[in-house]
């Protein structure tokens, strides 16, 4: 995880979203949310600089918007531009509900956490405050980010930059975790 900059709702999206989507929920109150989201999926994925906040890799094909704080359990936020993130589908799927217990990508500092060479495994570091140690664990445990999905797809991106696809300023836009790990371990 890496830190993420808060950024503006898109100019149509209260009218096109929060409005019809707090009606939708007025009219329907035992339904689901109805996804009006969708649409603004590219301007997070921007936000975002196109790298899932929480794995904090680049996500090669259409990541989703994760509802931060559930709909399940906040459902008055399930139109809240500031309570959408951008994922991998997978790591969304894991999350469910799991608000109080995941990190938030916008509340990561700098060198919180790191990549370990060998291995490729994403762990805390004395950085982080130790109030939230359990909390940055459980959400590694959680969202599966030390799963073998994750640990190849930093292994690509390694080997992407190793057989000279990428460079490594690329590497730092792409996977920055990784490069940050392959600068110090002098790969």
């Amino acid at each position: 995880m890496i830190p993420v900059e808060r950024v503006q709702e898109p100019t149509d999206f209260d009218v096109s979203a929060r409005q019809k989507g707090i009606t939708w929920l007025s009219e329907n109150p035992n339904k689901p949310p109805k996804d009006l989201w969708s649409p603004f999926r590219p301007a997070l994925a921007e936000a975002f600089k196109y790298r899932c906040g929480y794995a904090a890799i680049e996500i090669p094909y259409s990541g989703t918007v994760d509802h931060f704080l559930s709909c399940r359990h906040h459902r008055e936020l399930a139109y809240e531009w500031s309570n959408y993130r951008y994922s991998f589908g997978s790591i969304n799927s894991r999350k469910k509900n799991a608000d109080n217990k995941i990190l938030d990508p916008f509340e990561i500092q700098p060198d919180w956490f790191e990549i370990v060479i060998p291995g490729f495994l994403l762990k805390p570091t004395a950085a982080l405050p130790p109030a939230l140690h359990d909390k940055a664990l459980d959400t590694i445990r959680i969202l599966a980010l030390n799963g073998q999905e994750m640990i190849d797809v930093r292994l690509r991106q390694y080997l992407r930059y190793k057989e000279g696809k990428i460079t490594l300023p690329h590497l730092f836009e792409i996977a920055p975790l990784v490069a940050k790990a392959m600068q110090s371990a002098g790969l």
